[in-house]
């Protein structure tokens, strides 16, 4: 019985904790060394992209309002060059700043 009433209080705190997790408003980071035009999003695994704004110039930050239930998405930006950039698997749940990146033309996000 006492081994039981132990396993109790753990369930409260699992509980307590949000069931499930989402994207919410973020800020959104120019990392990378050039202009990257007009973003795009979709949830990843899907093949919709939706229209989520001019990025922020190089180096710049800009305000995102956003809201979906899932967690993981793929951004694709259209620089000037033609050639599309797209970061896949971008954690937007419990996160505040996301800032995109290049190294030797990977795209990659890192987060804040």
């Amino acid at each position: 019985m006492i081994k039981n009433c132990a396993i109790f209080p753990l369930l409260g705190l699992a509980l307590a904790a949000p069931l499930h997790a989402q994207a919410t408003d973020f800020v959104l980071v120019n990392g990378t060394e050039q202009a990257l035009g007009n973003l795009e999003i979709r949830r990843t695994g899907s093949s919709t992209w939706k229209p989520l704004g001019a990025a922020p110039a190089r180096g710049a930050q800009s305000s995102i309002a956003f809201s979906n239930p899932d967690c993981a998405f793929d951004i694709k930006a259209m620089p000037a060059s033609g050639d599309a950039i797209v970061w896949s698997g971008v954690n937007l749940c419990e996160v505040s700043a996301v800032t995109l990146r290049l190294a030797a033309g990977t795209p990659y996000a890192e987060y804040r």
